[in-house]
């Protein structure tokens, strides 16, 4: 017998195209040519094996994409929210201003808005508070409606029941202290009484 024919018998030497097929397959998945072949196949099983892995794998991948993709739609968000909200805090230290100037007109009698020595001033108090209401209105805070209309307690804060039948009980009657929105949240309650009935 040939030495050829000795190692193909052997199964000490590959046909080269099966060599090539087995490269990069780990050393433990490979049949040393020993073994029944009715035991399994090792190669196939390999092969399974590695598929299974690479699924795997590719689930994985999947899964941390889609958690990227949260945490930056998140992360974007609370961007979008702190540019929106930036001022909060500062248009609420200002409200305090808007509540003076609204003072300051209600305290002037209606015999001195016609002297003409006060004229000028009183211009001047209502145009402020005209401009500071273009401010708020320039970001997005608006004034919250409360006079006549029912009480809100997400909006509105009850200061006192005043007993009435000009109005349905519930209903806002009195204004103390004006509330404000900036976009869709609360900057501040208004402060308001409630009619009751009589006693």
């Amino acid at each position: 017998m040939s030495e050829q024919d000795n190692q193909t018998e052997n199964g000490s030497k590959q046909d080269p195209e099966v060599e090539k097929e087995l490269e990069g397959v780990p050393e433990q998945f490979l049949d040393d040519g020993d073994d029944d072949a009715g035991e399994g196949g090792t190669l196939e099983d390999a092969l399974a094996q590695m598929k299974a892995e690479l699924e795997e794998a590719k689930q994985q991948v999947l899964y941390a994409r889609a958690d990227t993709q949260n945490v930056r739609r998140r992360l974007e968000k609370e961007k979008e929210e702190a540019r929106a909200y930036a001022s909060t805090g500062f248009a609420r230290d200002i409200l305090s201003v808007a509540d003076n100037l609204a003072r300051a007109l209600d305290a002037v009698p209606e015999d001195m808005r016609e002297h003409n020595k006060l004229e000028g001033l009183i211009a001047g108090i209502e145009a402020t508070q005209r401009e500071l209401d273009k401010v708020f209105g320039q970001h997005g805070i608006s004034r919250i409606a409360a006079m006549g209309l029912p009480l809100d307690p997400n909006q509105h804060q009850a200061m006192m029941e005043i007993p009435t039948a000009d109005a349905e009980p519930g209903t806002v009657i009195q204004e103390m202290q004006s509330g404000y929105m900036i976009r869709d949240r609360l900057l501040r309650p208004a402060m308001v009484g409630v009619a009751k009935k009589p006693d």
